[in-house]
């Protein structure tokens, strides 16, 4: 494959006319950049940092294969390719001195361009995390059902939304500042969120969503604090969320796990859904 029949740019909405029908086409496998240009769609290029963005697409006979983008000092995002189409990417990326600090993308393209770009530039990948992709099948509640209700959360409650935010980036080990200068920039902001409460009005568990695009919404993030663990609220505030999408008309309802959680990775399971495909991401030394 030439490097050639990859095209670079840096301008937004070139890139979404050009590879737009492609991302919608396929909205379970590409939950991430969907979202991801929809908020640059809303917010802007400088939502994602104050340095020039960078998208590529993969067109062959006119016709859109794949597509990565990189918001720098941030790595690189790719959707699938082939061995040979991630090696011609390592190798157009490198003779533009492009310097990545990782990849990420479904495991065997992460894998594959991982290798590609220590063959070309010497750098030695490290993994870092890899992923579950589940999409939802039947909606099955858990049995037990915790007492309680999941309820939307109020502009008065922000900052305990801040402070769960925080405490879950540090559970997944997100490097991250969540408070009220940064909020609006970090990934957090541009979700609604669900508290499942006990009957006595006590927030116990969240849970965020992405806005519907093209059909689709992706969860994220879940999370319950420690001590109250184990009691189920996680299932509940998931079950309320993904009810909650259905009802507002999504065709598909996704999530992400880390693979080695076993916990997470059952629970979802038992409510209905269905692993989709495996992700990963690189670190480059």
């Amino acid at each position: 494959m030439h490097p050639d029949d990859w095209y670079l740019t840096d301008d937004v909405d070139d890139f979404l006319a050009r590879a737009g029908d492609f991302l919608r086409s396929r909205p379970v496998l590409h939950n991430t950049p969907l979202t991801v240009f929809e908020k640059l769609r809303t917010h802007g290029v400088r939502a994602h940092g104050e340095q020039p963005p960078v998208f590529g697409r993969l067109e062959r006979a006119g016709e859109v294969q794949a597509v990565f983008y990189r918001f720098p000092p941030r790595g690189l995002s790719v959707t699938a390719l082939t061995g040979e189409q991630a090696d011609a990417l390592a190798a157009h990326l490198a003779g533009l001195g492009h310097s990545l600090p990782s990849v990420s993308g479904d495991e065997e393209t992460a894998a594959a361009f991982a290798e590609a770009w220590q063959r070309h530039t010497g750098a030695t990948p490290t993994p870092r995390v890899r992923l579950h992709l589940y999409r939802l099948g039947t909606l099955t509640p858990p049995e037990p059902f915790p007492a309680g209700r999941g309820r939307l959360v109020g502009e008065e409650e922000h900052e305990h939304l801040m402070r769960w935010c925080r405490e879950f980036a540090a559970d997944v080990g997100e490097d991250v500042t969540i408070d009220a200068g940064t909020w609006a920039d970090t990934r957090f902001a541009e979700k609604s969120y669900t508290f499942w409460e006990t009957p006595d009005g006590t927030p116990v568990a969240m849970a965020g969503v992405n806005p519907m695009v093209v059909g689709m919404v992706r969860v994220d993030p879940v999370y319950t604090p420690a001590p109250l663990r184990g009691r189920g609220y996680a299932g509940a505030v998931t079950v309320a969320v993904s009810r909650a999408a259905l009802a507002a008309g999504a065709k598909e309802v996704v999530l992400y796990t880390n693979a080695a959680n076993p916990t997470s990775n059952a629970l979802y399971q038992r409510l209905g859904y269905v692993r989709v495909v495996d992700w990963a991401a690189y670190d480059f030394k």
